[in-house]
């Protein structure tokens, strides 16, 4: 693989500390800037909107400039996003600077897989992808614990201008290895682009991944109740047990993207199925400790495994025109799944207690294999893709 696909993993991985960090700096930000711990927490969901709103909105500004210049400023108010974090003097101007950082987020995956599909030959786009995507899992196993670490021995402002220098790194990697890399819509009306957005099987692409994530963070937002209050393990062992999922979630995303390149279609249909089972033993399993533990780890290696698949079924459907714009949505789609997934979990705590949630959770990914279905159905409607997709 080409040094310049890890230039896009140190990007990958400076956006997963900064999203995911805040999790365990809540008490220390509200503390500091005065506010209860449910505001600070919606520093979280702040940052969802801004992915979720920010990807659609970078990927038509930028959709006519080299990709490489658009990685590069994308980096750029990554950075300054961070800096601005740092600096807050109160929580709004926080929330406003998480906001900026998140419009980098989306586009930057989104524009940063059609890149990394680029560097390689076809039949290693996905697991050129996967390596891309592993920046996320190395932010969630190890940079997330170091922030939060950082962040409480010397204030949360230290964990983020730490994320700013990472920032900094990455722009200079980017700089020098990334090829340049010519944009496929130089030549395409904005319409052109957008038109992808409406093929039936873009669409439901884009909602196999929705449902399939809804699942995943469903159960992944409330982990730890169910390891202290099902499985009786302590708080202080929830840290160690989390890191087995980051373990199984690298392990899972390369297995995913060596899957998604062999077998493009069934790695959805495979990777989605494995996904559901495993959410459902999570129900059996919460109530051994030795049980729960492996499960944990399975757990993350099937959610991860995932990612690939699903990121190049949008991609091979949207090929041409608006390919970059799809994929952003794609990225736009996980994060969507993940706020919908942590609601859906807290509405069936509420009304079904802990012990539901890995049901509920499984029911998604399931909906999600008759939606990738129907996908593959429209494929045959339109020349061209049943062939790519297959």
């Amino acid at each position: 693989m080409p040094l310049a696909l890890y230039a896009l993993t140190a990007g990958a991985f400076g956006i997963g500390v900064t999203e995911f960090v805040i999790m365990g700096l809540l008490l220390e930000v509200g503390r500091d800037l005065g506010v209860s711990i449910p505001a600070a927490g919606l520093l979280i969901s702040g940052y969802a909107l801004g992915v979720v709103v920010g990807a659609p909105i970078m990927t038509i500004a930028t959709g006519r400039w080299p990709r490489k210049t658009v990685l590069l400023v994308l980096m750029g108010i990554f950075t300054l996003g961070n800096l601005a974090c740092a600096l807050a003097p109160d929580y709004w101007s926080l929330m406003a600077a998480r906001v900026l950082t998140a419009f980098a987020h989306g586009t930057f995956f989104g524009v940063g897989a059609v890149v990394a599909t680029s560097l390689v030959a076809a039949n290693k786009q996905a697991s050129a992808i996967s390596i891309m995507f592993a920046g996320l899992t190395v932010a969630t196993i190890l940079g997330v614990p170091f922030g939060t670490w950082l962040g409480q021995a010397y204030g949360w402002r230290a964990t983020f201008f730490a994320v700013t220098l990472v920032g900094l790194l990455a722009m200079a990697a980017v700089a020098l290895l990334v090829p340049p890399v010519k944009t496929a819509q130089d030549r395409t009306k904005l319409s052109d682009d957008l038109a992808v957005l409406v093929r039936p099987q873009v669409l439901l692409a884009l909602l196999t991944t929705i449902l399939g994530w809804i699942g995943i963070f469903a159960l992944f937002t409330y982990v730890a109740p169910i390891l202290t209050k099902i499985s009786g393990f302590s708080d202080a062992a929830v840290s160690p047990i989390l890191l087995l999922f980051g373990a199984g979630a690298i392990v899972g995303n390369l297995l995913g993207g060596r899957f998604a390149d062999r077998w493009p279609a069934a790695s959805v249909f495979g990777s989605l199925p494995v996904l559901a089972i495993v959410l459902a033993l999570m129900s059996f399993a919460a109530h051994s400790q030795i049980a729960v533990v492996v499960a944990i780890a399975l757990f993350g290696a099937a959610a991860f495994a995932t990612g690939a698949p699903l990121q190049m079924a949008v991609l091979r459907r949207a090929a041409g025109a608006g390919q970059s714009l799809a994929s952003s949505f794609n990225i736009a789609a996980f994060n969507l799944g993940n706020a919908i997934g942590a609601w859906l979990g807290g509405a069936v705590i509420a009304h079904g207690g802990l012990t539901a949630v890995p049901w509920v959770a499984a029911l998604a990914p399931l909906a999600g294999v008759a939606v990738a279905g129907l996908a593959k159905r429209a494929d045959r409607g339109q020349a061209g893709v049943p062939a790519a997709a297959e």
